[in-house]
């Protein structure tokens, strides 16, 4: 790819920065932080495209896995394992895997990410399938683990879809939907895990979030089917069965209680139980 530039790995647009006080930094930080939102905001085309695709496969069984190495991986983990407590789905639904394994969410598994045929291999122990969407993150686009995970993936037949910072990558060619998020060069020169990945976490709660909503899987604006696992969410339900439904704060309390979650209570209180 004679035209392809890693932008993200492009001079900072900062220099002598051993040389500048903390505000200083903090300040220029910020600065180049503000450039993200606009830059994934460009991506919304394709990231509707996305969502849109992904919508009824996941509807007809189908799941959403994320891979990546590093950073990238990291992120698509978090995003995974948010759903089940937030939405109430269970935890083989939307499934994020790190080049490296489990070991490498914590501490830096050396060249694991430069095996190209390893991903279909951590894929193919969840038995995937074509009703499967594969989202490949990696904020250079070049990432083997990544590419080989997408480019076998989409010769299954999976939708596919990647996640870059730089616009003409391998992994932008690869995918059937490319996302490049065009943030610039980094505040440290190459140090992906700030622009790049504030970007990727942006995304990543878009099509997940946006997902959940097309499922049924909010309400108005409420998380109905969240998991009741601390005095926190107990409180939100509560407060969420008080302001739908004008029960006192002791009455839904109880309801919630005795149905377990937001939704089922709602249902029940709603049609007389």
């Amino acid at each position: 790819m004679p035209d392809f530039k890693k932008i993200t790995e492009s001079p900072s647009l900062h220099d002598k920065l051993e040389e500048l006080d903390v505000a200083s930094l903090l300040h220029k930080i910020n600065e180049e932080d503000r450039k993200v939102a606009p830059a994934v905001g460009a991506c919304i085309p394709a990231i509707t495209r996305l969502v849109e695709a992904l919508e009824p496969r996941f509807l007809s069984g189908g799941r959403l896995f994320y891979i990546g190495a590093g950073t990238s991986g990291r992120l698509g983990i978090l995003d995974a394992s948010e759903i089940p407590p937030t939405y109430g789905m269970p935890h083989d639904r939307v499934i994020g895997l790190i080049a490296g394994g489990d070991l490498a969410i914590r501490k830096a598994v050396e060249h694991a990410e430069d095996d190209p045929d390893q991903a279909w291999k951590d894929l193919e122990a969840f038995g995937i399938g074509p009703l499967d969407t594969l989202v490949g993150i990696a904020a250079s686009g070049t990432t083997p683990y990544v590419l080989g995970g997408i480019r076998r993936a989409r010769a299954e037949g999976l939708l596919t879809a990647g996640l870059t910072n730089n616009p003409g990558s391998p992994l932008a060619e690869a995918a059937e939907i490319p996302i490049a998020v065009v943030v610039g060069p980094e505040f440290v020169t190459g140090s992906t895990r700030m622009k790049s990945g504030t970007s990727q976490k942006l995304v990543l709660n878009m099509i997940s979030t946006a997902l959940m909503i097309r499922i049924g899987r909010v309400q108005g604006n409420k998380m109905v089917h969240m998991q009741l696992t601390n005095n926190k969410l107990v409180d939100r339900g509560t407060r969420y069965l008080v302001e739908s439904l004008g029960l006192s704060y002791e009455e839904a309390g109880e309801a919630l209680a005795t149905y377990g979650s937001v939704q089922r209570a709602l249902e029940a209180l709603r049609n007389g139980a």
